[in-house]
């Protein structure tokens, strides 16, 4: 992939050079930002394929920075950050990011995930007999992108959207985490169990599903999920 726009918001600067560097090696056309606000600001007044933002930054942390994109823009977000354990990654996930990579990453890894994400927020058309799938008062369009529940339109960022099309294509049948994985985020992915977990999450939240009565979505513990069929 080449062309892109890609904003780099991290306060350091030797890293943020670095970074941009290596990126416009690659034909991304890159922007930087020094700080959280200044990355909001250029969200709010640019538009961008991509945007990889630090997590530790004086004022607006990353997880600030990024509930705040949320809040209007689908925009594909990787976190970085120097902080390794489990919940850390789990808390960028559920703030609205896409992926994330831990420092110190190596700059084709880098790469290797942004185009991960960048395919899978590419817009296509899939061939297949029905262009869209309906239960109860959900419907989803996959020509459209357009997501409805009860007639009010569902604003999903294309991973979401991605995992939530997987489901519905295979409503009735149990997919695994692995599987999931591979389709949603690509075949270089597999072990990631909590992006599934959390994006899952993020789905039933917006779907208005509950876990513990599900309508659309149910846990298949220790396998993974499965989309319920009928009306």
């Amino acid at each position: 992939m080449s062309g892109e726009r890609v904003l780099v918001v991290d306060d350091d600067l030797e890293l943020s050079e670095q970074v941009s560097d290596f990126l416009a090696q690659q034909g991304f056309e890159v922007s930087r930002a020094g700080d959280g606000d200044e990355g909001l600001a250029m969200v709010s007044g640019q538009r961008f394929d991509l945007v990889l933002l630090d997590v530790i930054m004086p004022g607006l942390d990353g997880f600030s920075v990024c509930r705040k994109i949320r809040e209007t823009s689908q925009v594909p977000i990787i976190m970085a950050t120097a902080i390794g354990d489990e919940s850390a990654k789990v808390q960028m996930l559920q703030a609205g990011a896409d992926d994330y990579v831990t420092k110190p990453y190596s700059l084709p890894e880098l790469h290797a995930r942004m185009n991960a994400v960048l395919r899978s927020a590419t817009v296509y058309s899939p061939h297949q007999e029905t262009p869209e799938f309906t239960k109860d008062h959900l419907k989803v369009n996959y020509l459209s992108h357009q997501v409805t529940v009860s007639g009010k339109g569902i604003e999903l960022t294309s991973t979401e959207f991605n995992l939530l099309k997987e489901l519905t294509t295979h409503a009735g049948e149990v997919m695994t985490h692995r599987a999931l994985l591979h389709a949603v985020w690509g075949a270089e992915y597999g072990e990631e169990r909590e992006y599934v977990r959390v994006f899952v999450n993020r789905l039933r939240q917006k779907l208005g599903d509950d876990p513990a009565s599900p309508r659309f979505i149910k846990t298949e513990p220790g396998v993974g999920y499965l989309f319920l069929k009928g009306p």
